[in-house]
């Protein structure tokens, strides 16, 4: 038995030695020092290099018997294993059935190699993806993907072959910026962020019916009173930039909607039906018209993202005759500069029971005490969270893309309380690109990841891309994580 116990250990040691020498190995693929992979109740299930692309949003829908990844990209371009060909970066579409082993199927490139194109760049950023049988006047046999064209357009795919996507369209084109989309399967309703001319404001709201994928309508334009076309001419057209909403749908008839950009940041809480309904002129009236409320997060709080969280229990309030039911919303700044060359971001929780008087009752920052985020390189701070509300982790677990920090796994039980139960930092490879920041003596460049943006699926595997090229890592949660989760 004790030379069995000593073989198991020396076993387990070299393992361990292995795994740390891989994750230096892959560290030092890339220019510089780079670092290893660091987890806690968060494991690597698998992973794909998307071909050495920028990756931001990522939407994870089951196709038939398949499971399917449609990954959008910042500007750029890379070779395409598939084609063999140098594209523009665009749409990644991967086969991800089996977590562990995720195989791209295809690339939707875009017309440009440059990395940065005015506005909000180059690539495809953001995707969303609806099924025919879901959406009201919807071919029930086919599924149907939104994406973003880089600044010039909203498009419509028929992705129903995933393998064989084909262009249905533009929603919209000739624009000055897109950003963030936001599609209702269930009514078809869209709200895309937008650069429209005669604006002030580099991106508003357009409102869009694509119940009928092939035949959009336009519903109206959105945007905050003084922003409208007319308005007098504003010295910074990027204060209170609109960063789009996010929606509870027509049950919820609420939708949160973020601005600002590297500060002067606000959200807004919105009646659904008055602004599909409601008078459509955008003058100041009309624009404040579904507003219900309306927030300032001031100057170092540029919101990027919200997560409603409606009809939390409290078990501390469980005894209380009123008020043991609450909703909650989380917002979320964008840490904006490199090595913390700004102010703290950090996620906060409002309590929005009361929609008319929202009111901050907690926070949750990822441990810096030591620095070390700040000087590992990239930016250090929250960006967005998951937002396929699937009942394995909607009101228990909340995943962050925290750049350089990689996915926390918060605990939001207690939302007064919000606490980090888990985290996964990937390690760098050969594909990470340097970030840079400005100094005397010129360009410091350090590699590191970034995450960008976190998703699950309805098999509760976590996806995380990665904005300096470091891929796409798959997630499975264990320890604490899992427990709190609801997998049945």
């Amino acid at each position: 038995m004790k030379r069995t116990t000593v073989w198991m250990g020396w076993m387990a040691a070299a393992a361990l030695a292995i795994a740390g020498a891989q994750a230096q190995a892959q560290a030092q693929e890339g220019l510089g020092a780079g670092h290893g992979a660091e987890s806690r109740n968060l494991r690597l299930v698998g992973m794909s290099d998307l071909q050495g692309r920028s990756a931001f949003q990522a939407v994870i829908v089951k196709q038939g018997e398949r499971w399917i990844a449609y990954v959008g990209t910042h500007g750029g371009g890379a070779m395409n294993s598939l084609t063999g060909n140098e594209e523009g970066n665009g749409t990644v579409i991967l086969d991800v059935t089996s977590a562990r082993q995720p195989r791209i199927i295809h690339h939707i490139p875009t017309a440009s190699l440059k990395a940065v194109e005015g506005g909000e760049g180059t690539g495809s950023q953001m995707v969303q993806v609806c099924a025919g049988k879901d959406l009201p006047k919807g071919d029930p046999a086919k599924v149907y993907m939104m994406r973003t064209d880089g600044s010039r357009a909203h498009e419509m795919w028929d992705v129903t072959v995933p393998e064989k996507p084909f262009k249905m369209g533009d929603i919209i084109g000739n624009l000055r910026s897109t950003h963030r989309q936001t599609w209702e399967c269930d009514t078809g309703i869209a709200y895309v962020n937008s650069g429209l001319s005669g604006w002030e404001v580099l991106r508003m709201t357009q409102v869009w019916d694509l119940s009928d994928p092939a035949k959009p309508v336009h519903v109206r334009d959105f945007a905050l009173p003084g922003q409208q076309p007319g308005a007098p001419a504003r010295a910074n057209r990027r204060i209170n930039d609109g960063h789009g909403p996010i929606s509870t749908g027509a049950k919820g008839n609420r939708l949160y909607f973020g601005y600002g950009n590297v500060g002067s940041g606000a959200y807004q809480i919105v009646d659904r039906e008055k602004l599909l309904t409601g008078p459509k002129e955008p003058t100041p009236e009309n624009l404040l018209y579904p507003q219900l409320s309306f927030q300032s997060t001031g100057t170092m709080q540029a919101v990027h993202a919200m997560l409603p969280l409606i009809g939390m229990e409290i078990p501390e309030f469980s005894r209380h005759a009123k008020g043991r039911v609450r909703d909650f919303l989380l917002v979320l700044p964008e840490a904006i500069e490199n090595e913390c060359h700004e102010g703290p971001t950090m996620m906060l929780v409002v309590d929005i029971t009361d929609e008319r008087n929202p009111i901050g009752v907690a926070n949750f920052q990822v441990d810096n005490k030591d620095g070390r985020f700040c000087t590992r390189g990239g930016r250090f701070g929250p960006h967005q969270t998951q937002e396929n509300l699937t009942p394995i982790y909607h009101k228990r677990v909340v995943f962050v893309a925290w750049f350089n920090a990689g996915v926390r796994a918060v605990d939001i039980r207690d939302p007064y309380h919000p606490r980090e139960i888990g985290f996964y930092i990937p390690a760098t490879n050969k594909n990470t690109r340097p970030e840079c920041v400005k100094t005397a003596s010129g360009p410091r460049c350090k590699i590191a990841i970034v995450t960008n943006n976190v998703e699950v699926d309805d098999r509760g595997y976590i996806y995380m891309t990665d904005r300096t090229r470091t891929g796409l890592h798959i997630l499975e949660p264990e320890g604490d994580v899992r427990r709190i989760s609801n997998f049945k």
